[in-house]
């Protein structure tokens, strides 16, 4: 593992410089008893019991004050680093909350403060209008491809109503179904364009933990939005996508989400034995 969930950070200086053990939690879960059935392949109550455990492990870990951040995420391929084939996800807690999720719930509680709105609320709203970079949506869920994709085939997934902490929406047995379906859905869709790929979990920290931040934060569950980043690994000529954290993407979103929905066409054709239309 990862880290070690016995006892305490120990963060102590060295120079000027500040080290801590490696605290924390690193759990695996099993998503199939199939070895060569991957998340996109089983079926949709399938799907929603591996959610429920994601719930049930994200939420028991939330109960222990020394981490302020749970998350999940899953290596699909090996161009992502899949650890092991068997189909599988990671879930982490951590005594500290990750530099990219704190800087995206800071920006998140700045927009609040403007706008008195959250702001993937208001992403949300305008996905919904313009139809340009949607893949799917129903009445709960929404996937799309956000405007400024880091990667080609970037795709978010998120409720379309405001909910803060993915432990605590997806608590009943129907909401579990219906985002089971929409991410088997997305994932049959990208893995026919992009196979290997980084699913991560983007949830609300851990408001139990013991952390300065959150003592001045009144608004936080106002604020936040939970939801999967997916991040597709194209192997090219390039060897990273990003030089100095400045993100370089050929493939415009509108196109990548008509691509990806496009896709759906041909992955429902194979699923049935029928040949897609060209």
């Amino acid at each position: 593992p990862i880290y070690r969930i016995e006892g305490e950070a120990q963060r102590r200086a060295e120079g000027i410089y500040d080290k801590m053990r490696n605290l924390g939690a690193h759990e695996i879960v099993i998503e199939h008893p199939n070895h060569s059935l991957p998340l996109s392949r089983q079926a949709d109550q399938e799907v929603a019991q591996v959610l429920r455990a994601y719930v049930s492990r994200v939420a028991d870990l939330k109960k222990d004050r020394r981490f302020p951040y749970v998350t999940l995420f899953r290596n699909q391929g090996s161009a992502a680093g899949q650890d092991f084939d068997h189909p599988h996800t990671q879930i982490t807690a951590t005594p500290f909350i990750p530099r990219r999720i704190g800087y995206e719930l800071r920006s998140s509680k700045r927009y609040f403060e403007m706008k008195e709105r959250c702001l993937v609320c208001d992403i949300v709203r305008q996905e919904l209008t313009e139809q340009k970079r949607v893949v799917e949506w129903d009445d709960q869920f929404l996937a799309f491809c956000p405007f400024a994709s880091r990667v080609p085939y970037e795709i978010w997934v998120l409720p379309v109503n405001h909910h803060c902490a993915f432990e605590e929406d997806l608590t009943s047995w129907d909401r579990q179904v219906r985002c089971a379906r929409m991410l088997k859905s997305i994932l049959c869709r990208l893995e026919s364009l992009a196979p290997s790929y980084h699913l991560v979990l983007h949830t609300s920290p851990n408001f139990e933990a013991n952390y300065e931040e959150f003592g001045n934060w009144q608004t936080v569950t106002e604020d936040s939005h939970w939801h999967f980043e997916i991040l597709p690994v194209i192997v090219s000529k390039s060897k990273s996508y990003v030089l100095k954290e400045v993100y370089y993407n050929a493939l415009m979103p509108e196109v990548a989400a008509e691509e990806l929905r496009k896709a759906g066409t041909s992955v429902e054709a194979r699923q049935s034995g029928v040949s897609a239309r060209p």
